[in-house]
């Protein structure tokens, strides 16, 4: 992992982590159900700069950071293991390539299907007893209703920051 040895890599991703925990303290409540929420930002920055393994650290960390810092249940490592495939589909869809609106909604719909819908309703099951099926149907229009407003959020800030000199540097570090 010769990109930790940079320092602007290793300054980024430490910014980035200590981004996504604040950012997971702030939420703007649309309904009892959903509920808009910013910590995913960081993560796809971080993945679009650095790639998979870095933004995947950045998921998990914050995932840890925030339950640190601010606990709102019990700690879940399943959580934690969403966070570090955030960063990975974020990666796989929006490193080294052009940041386009296709692209972005083609990653959030990834990360709906598999982090929020898959794995996040999965461990909510676990953790509070409930079958995964009332749960996936609890949460099914939440996610659907997710999709445009988180792309569009990721747009508004990843789509500056790839036409950045800092990001095409970014691109080339190895």
């Amino acid at each position: 992992m010769s990109k930790l040895k940079n320092v602007r890599v290793l300054t980024t991703t430490s910014m980035m982590i200590a981004i996504a925990i604040i950012l997971g303290f702030f939420k703007i409540p649309i309904t009892d159900v959903i509920e808009i929420r910013f910590s995913q930002i960081p993560v796809a920055m971080e993945s679009a700069l650095f790639g998979p393994v870095l933004g995947g650290i950045v998921g998990a960390l914050a995932d840890i950071g925030g339950y640190i810092v601010k606990p709102t249940g019990p700690y879940f490592p399943g959580f934690t293991i969403s966070g570090f495939v955030s960063g990975l589909i974020f990666a796989l869809v929006l490193y080294k390539k052009e940041i386009s609106f296709k692209r972005v909604l083609f990653a959030q719909i990834l990360y709906t299907l598999i982090v929020g819908l898959g794995l996040n309703t999965l461990w909510l099951s676990m953790l509070y007893g409930n079958t995964f099926w009332v749960f996936l149907m609890m949460r099914f229009i939440k996610e659907l209703i997710m999709i445009p407003i988180n792309t569009a959020l990721m747009m508004v800030v990843l789509k500056p920051v790839s036409i950045t000199s800092f990001y095409k540097q970014s691109v080339s570090i190895q």
